[in-house]
């Protein structure tokens, strides 16, 4: 594909909108959350005593990948790559359902759920932004 491609480097613009820039940074926090999480349960499983190391160590690395899609999301943001919309998208949508179970945990587990909740809603606002649709080259395209 040439320099020029949509597909490669996303549209032309005249730089990323600020839109655009809050999704890529809240899909980045969100990823390096859940994998903060994920590495704090990977720790435990090894080198704590859990009743079942073996499921200790899957529900670690399943946490660790499902890190990697709202970073690539964010990272994809950053560049403008009109791939990256639909998993920050996705991964938005999944955030509501997690912050409910958070919410009802008790603890301090309820301020997490403000903060994926709100940083959920923010990022998905973003997303849908008419600049940031423009930006990613996403919606209806027009006919000469």
């Amino acid at each position: 594909m040439s320099e020029n491609s949509t597909e490669e480097s996303g549209p032309a613009v005249t730089g990323r909108p600020r839109t655009v820039t809050i999704a890529a940074v809240l899909s980045g926090l969100q990823g390096a959350a859940v994998g903060a999480f994920g590495a704090a349960m990977l720790l435990l499983a090894v080198a704590g005593d859990p009743d079942d190391r073996t499921q200790a160590l899957t529900g670690a690395v399943t946490v660790l990948a499902l890190a990697a899609l709202p970073l690539a999301a964010g990272h994809g943001l950053w560049r403008l790559r009109r791939w990256s919309r639909s998993p920050a998208v996705l991964t938005q949508l999944l955030a509501v359902p997690v912050t409910w179970t958070l919410f009802r945990s008790g603890g301090m587990w309820p301020l997490a759920a403000v903060a994926l909740g709100g940083s959920a809603v923010a990022a998905f606002l973003c997303l849908v932004n008419p600049a940031s649709t423009a930006a990613l080259g996403v919606g209806p395209r027009r006919t000469a």
